[in-house]
């Protein structure tokens, strides 16, 4: 075949000269990369870490203040607000109408003084039954009081006690108490200022948090009292635990589910309550928009002293290139390719390989012509089988639009099929393939309805579409009348290698309130009954359980051998 002279006598045209005879010093690619790397990332790196370092440490310690001191302040609103009902409740507890017993009267005052504060007054007795509460008219029914647990405590001590929250059967809502043994009372009665815990959320949506913060008031259970925005709902635990030493007034790492957040824990003495506050640990280390701008300036620099350097290094590489596309054009040709030493080493290997792929492409040919004449044989085959299908499809079919579905269904089972044939038919087909893709089309979403067990047996040709068409037509059934067709019906599909290379095969579905079938054979059965045992020489046998069908198949292990020839269109015939 022609070639191309070079234009000109002193340009060097490594395929037209052939092999050099002073083969030059050559050097491995990542030679020049690791070059190129050294210059441009060491320095780059190094600029970086420092300025991300000072950056972290600088914002981390901005926002640990900042919310350290939202903490507080939220713990000094919560006690403030305490503080307040512990002073209305010292001055409810003189009025003069409650000393006298007149309890009618001071419900009245009591009920006036505490409108709009979002309080209510309770007398209650030490068996803990309510005698007043001026949430309801003086004079309604009242039971015992739903929390026990702090008038208890009360009852122990002259001092306020808080409560932790609960959900108050009168309020029908979340509250919380104050209550006070009342002074030199016979016997002993409980004076109770108690407040709707939703009133405490104010505090906390009215504090600014940073950026992906949220905060909550506990009580010492972890129930939530308050909380910001979408943070927690009220008496319910906070997913965030208490631990041991949690109110340090500083930062701590907990992980919870997988993730790790940034959280700050305040406690009040005067209520036993707590003041967390948490964010993502993302969120807190994330942001860099400052550093990236100086990362930026940096990365300008260091780029362009490292074009001037990749301008060398590719000067080098691209005459090389330039040479091995001149032998890909040469390739594409069909010519024959002499290897070139190229001074990049990887380079002059991709060389030789073009030229072992340009010996190799003759034979590729070759190969090509033989499997032309494979996939025209197996095109035979196949429609010897379609044939068949034909036929026997139209045995069972009363109309045109019957036999047109039945037999489309089938020529997609044949085609899954063909597909394994295409993927893995020289190596053989896996039993365990061709039924995961004949059963999925029909399988349920319940996976668990679906047992498939053995060990993966390869499968010939012949194997491989007998067996497909026949666990396309069991799954077909299944989906009709069987396993698949009602709730809680399960298929298990098992096989193993049986004495003598025998494949032992086993179809068995339990299906509920099960009807057994007519004796009336439909294509199905004669696939299972006919061409199964026909095309494979197998023993068939059809069982009618109570609670399902079974089909049992025992199969020679000379008939599903990977290595044995291609089957002729005779053998794919059922018999009569």
């Amino acid at each position: 075949m022609p070639t191309t002279a070079p234009s000109s006598a002193h340009h060097s045209d490594p395929v037209a000269a052939g092999p050099l005879k002073r083969k030059p010093r050559s050097f491995p690619i990542m030679f020049y990369l690791a070059f190129l790397v050294v210059v441009i990332v060491l320095p780059a790196t190094a600029f970086t870490a420092v300025l991300l370092s000072r950056h972290n440490i600088a914002q981390e310690e901005t926002v640990q203040t900042f919310t350290v001191a939202t903490t507080r302040s939220v713990l000094q609103e919560v006690e403030r607000e305490i503080s307040g009902m512990i002073t209305t409740q010292r001055v409810l507890m003189s009025i003069e109408a409650l000393n006298a017993g007149n309890l009618a009267t001071f419900h009245e005052h009591a009920r006036t003084a505490l409108s709009g504060t979002g309080s209510f007054f309770i007398i209650a007795d030490a068996q803990f039954n309510q005698l007043l509460n001026t949430r309801v008219d003086f004079g309604t029914p009242l039971g015992a009081l739903s929390d026990t647990e702090a008038a208890s405590r009360a009852l122990q001590t002259p001092d306020a006690v808080v409560s932790n929250v609960f959900y108050g059967q009168t309020a029908e809502q979340y509250v919380f108490n104050v209550v006070r043994q009342r002074p030199g009372i016979l016997p002993p009665q409980l004076a109770i200022l108690t407040q709707n815990a939703a009133t405490l959320s104010n505090a906390l949506v009215t504090r600014e948090l940073p950026q992906g913060w949220n905060v909550a008031v506990v009580d010492a259970n972890n129930t939530v009292i308050a909380a910001s925005e979408s943070a927690a709902r009220i008496g319910e635990p906070l997913f965030m635990p208490l631990s041991e030493g949690a109110a340090s007034g500083r930062w701590r790492d907990e992980t919870i589910s997988g993730e790790t957040y940034k959280t700050i824990t305040q406690h009040s003495i005067l209520t036993g309550w707590y003041v967390i506050a948490w964010a993502p640990d993302s969120v807190v280390s994330g942001p860099l928009r400052n550093t990236l701008l100086w990362l930026l300036l940096g990365a300008a620099t260091i780029v362009s002293i490292a074009v001037l350097a990749a301008a060398l290094i590719a000067r080098e590489i691209a005459r090389s290139v330039r040479g091995l596309a001149r032998q890909a054009h040469a390739m594409g040709a069909g010519t024959d390719i002499v290897p070139v030493a190229y001074s990049v080493s990887e380079l002059a290997d991709v060389s030789r390989a073009m030229s072992d792929a340009a010996a190799k492409r003759k034979e590729a040919e070759t190969e090509a012509r033989f499997l032309m004449r494979e996939v025209a044989h197996r095109s035979k085959n196949q429609l010897t089988v379609i044939s068949s299908m034909a036929k026997q499809t139209a045995r069972g079919a009363d109309n045109v639009e019957k036999f047109v579905e039945s037999f489309q269904y089938r020529i997609y089972g044949l085609a899954r099929s063909t597909d394994l044939l295409l993927a893995h038919g020289t190596q053989g087909i896996g039993l365990r393939d061709l039924f995961r893709t004949q059963i999925d089309p029909f399988r349920p979403e319940d996976p668990s309805r679906v047992t498939k067990t053995g060990t993966n047996v390869y499968l010939n040709v012949q194997a491989a579409q007998v067996l497909g068409m026949a666990a396309h037509e069991l799954a077909t059934n299944a989906s009709k009348y069987g396993a698949f067709s009602r709730d809680g019906g399960k298929l298990t599909v098992s096989w193993n290698r049986a004495g003598g290379g025998r494949l032992h095969l086993v179809w068995r579905e339990y299906v509920p309130d099960f009807e057994p079938p007519s004796d009336r054979k439909g294509f199905g059965t004669v696939v299972l009954q006919t061409m199964v045992a026909g095309a494979l020489k197998a023993d068939v046998e059809r069982i009618v359980h109570p609670d399902g069908i079974e089909w049992v198949f025992s199969i020679p292990g000379e008939q599903i051998d990977p290595d044995r020839d291609t089957p002729t269109p005779e053998e794919l015939k059922p018999e009569a």
